[in-house]
């Protein structure tokens, strides 16, 4: 993982480019802050998918969860 000022990824972007699809990991900072992340394609699906593992446990059935949703909104008057 390397970390680059937006500025510098800026001036030199084919560099950091070059780094995230070679499997890398660029953190952009802007005034001191975390502001972005560069990684490549693959990576990103494969960190998103990692992160969900275990959120949805079990069956669930979508119809009933939209209505229990929507209940909340239906007018009661």
């Amino acid at each position: 993982m390397m970390t680059a000022t937006a500025t510098e990824v800026q001036n030199n972007f084919g560099k950091y480019l070059q780094m995230a699809q070679a499997g890398g990991e660029v953190i952009v900072v802007k005034n001191g802050k975390e502001v972005a992340r560069l990684v490549s394609y693959d990576r990103s699906v494969s960190f998103l998918t990692d992160s969900l593992t275990g959120v949805l446990k079990g069956d669930y059935d979508e119809k009933q969860i939209r209505m229990e949703r929507m209940g909340k909104y239906e007018n009661t008057d």
